[in-house]
C-alpha cells in the first residue's frame, strides 16, 4: 500500500482513506463520508462502500493510529457498542493487523483493515475476506524500549512477587527494595521515569490495568513476554573449583565468605529449583556474584573442570539477583529467574519450570490476598 516506516496519524489514515490509495483487492473501496456524528452523538471517522462486482456493503469505519492490544480492545468495545446507521457495518482501521487480531475480529463479527494488506471483511451473505500474513511496514517515530528484557524487565517481574501497588512510587520503591545489588553493592537505583515509562508499555499490552490501584491482570500473559525476551546474562568470568575439606556445606561456606567479603552471592536459577519443584539436581552448585576475586581469595578448594561442586559465575547482571530468596545464610534466585532459566534448557528443564510456575502463581495468589 504505502512504503512509508513511521506510522502515519490518525488524519493522514483518513486522508488515505478518502483518496483511495487503501487497497484491498479483490475489493474496491469508496469513501462515503469523512468525520460525521452518529447516533448518541459520537463521532463517526469515515463510511464506506466496499464493492466486488455488483456486491456491495457499507461499514462505518473506526481509525486509530497506534495497534496496541489495548488501543485494539478498546476500538472494538467502541464499535460493539456503537449504535450503526441502519445497513452499515462495523469497521476497524488500523495500521497493521496481526493474524490472532483478525480471527478475534472475526469471532466478533466486525471488519477490519490495516495498512499492510491484512484484514478480514465481513458481510454476511454478500461477501466475507480474510487475508493475513503480510508483514508491518512501521516502526515508531520514537524508539520502543523492550521492557521485557533486561533491567526494563524488573518493573513486570515485581508484579509476579505482589499484584497490585497503589502508585508508581510505591513499585519503583518495591523494585529497588527487592534489588540485591542495590542494597549490597554501589549499583544505583532505578528511577521513577524508567518505571512510568515501562508501565505505560505494560498497560498497552493489556498485562496491567489502574482502577484506583495498579494492577496486575494477566499473569501468564507477563510470563510468556518474559520468557520470548529473556537474555541470559552477559558473563564476564566463569570458575570451577573442587573444595577441599571442611564440615560446611556449599551453600554454608560461601554465605559465610560472602558476608566477609562484602560480595553479594547467590545460587543462579537452575542451582535454585529445588526450592520450588522437585528435580534431581547433581553436586555442583553454581553461583552468581558481581566479583569472583574476594570470593576466590578466600575459598579452600582449586579450579578444575573434573567433578566440580562449585561454579563461580561473575556477571553484573541486575535482573539475575532481582527478588533473591534468603535461606538462612544462603541467598537463592527467585523463581521468575529460575522459571526464565528452565525455559531456555531441554524438555525435561521446561517441565520442571511447569513446577517452578505453578510455585510462583501460588505464591502470588497469596501475597495478594
Amino acid at each position: 500500500m504505502i512504503n512509508n516506516k513511521k506510522i502515519p496519524t490518525e488524519a493522514e489514515m483518513l486522508n488515505l482513506l478518502k483518496t483511495g490509495k487503501v487497497v484491498f483487492p479483490p475489493l474496491s473501496l469508496r469513501c462515503l463520508e469523512n468525520q460525521s456524528k452518529g447516533k448518541g452523538g459520537r463521532t463517526i471517522d469515515a463510511l464506506i462502500e466496499a464493492s466486488w462486482g455488483k456486491n456491495k456493503a457499507r461499514f462505518v469505519v473506526e481509525c486509530k493510529a497506534l495497534s496496541t492490544p489495548k488501543v485494539f480492545q478498546a476500538s472494538m468495545s467502541m464499535l460493539e457498542t456503537t449504535v450503526l446507521p441502519e445497513n452499515y457495518r462495523p469497521m476497524l482501521f488500523l495500521p497493521f493487523l496481526s493474524e490472532e487480531k483478525l480471527q478475534e475480529l472475526e469471532m466478533k463479527g466486525i471488519s477490519g483493515i490495516d495498512l499492510c494488506g491484512n484484514g478480514v471483511v465481513i458481510a454476511p451473505e454478500v461477501f466475507a475476506i480474510f487475508r493475513s500474513g503480510r508483514q508491518t511496514r512501521f516502526s515508531s517515530s520514537a524508539p520502543i524500549k523492550n521492557i521485557y528484557r533486561k533491567n526494563s524487565s524488573m518493573v513486570g517481574r515485581v508484579f509476579l512477587s505482589l499484584s497490585y501497588y497503589g502508585s508508581v512510587q510505591e513499585i519503583c520503591a518495591e523494585i529497588n527494595r527487592r534489588n540485591m545489588l542495590v542494597n549490597r553493592s554501589n549499583i544505583p537505583p532505578m528511577s521513577l521515569p524508567t518505571v512510568s515509562k515501562s508501565l505505560k508499555t505494560l498497560e498497552d499490552d493489556l498485562i496491567v490495568q489502574r482502577d484506583g490501584v495498579i494492577r496486575l491482570i494477566q499473569s501468564d500473559k507477563l510470563l510468556e513476554k518474559l520468557t520470548a525476551n529473556y537474555v541470559p546474562p552477559k558473563i564476564t568470568e566463569r570458575v570451577r573449583l573442587k573444595i577441599i575439606g571442611g564440615n560446611d556445606t556449599i551453600s554454608n561456606l560461601i554465605g559465610r565468605i560472602s558476608r566477609e567479603s562484602g560480595v553479594p552471592v547467590m545460587a543462579t536459577g537452575t542451582s535454585s529449583v529445588t526450592q520450588y519443584a522437585v528435580m534431581q539436581q547433581g553436586n555442583l552448585v553454581s553461583v552468581y556474584c558481581p566479583s569472583i576475586e574476594p570470593i576466590l581469595e578466600r575459598l579452600p578448594g582449586s579450579r578444575t573442570n573434573r567433578f566440580p561442586d562449585l561454579e563461580l559465575i561473575e556477571t553484573a547482571d541486575e535482573t539475575v539477583y532481582f527478588d533473591a530468596r534468603q535461606d538462612e545464610n544462603f541467598w537463592w534466585a527467585s523463581p521468575v529467574q529460575a522459571y526464565l532459566e528452565l525455559m531456555g534448557g531441554d524438555k525435561r528443564d521446561q517441565e520442571t519450570a511447569d513446577q517452578v510456575k505453578s510455585f510462583l502463581l501460588g505464591e502470588l495468589k497469596g501475597n495478594s490476598e
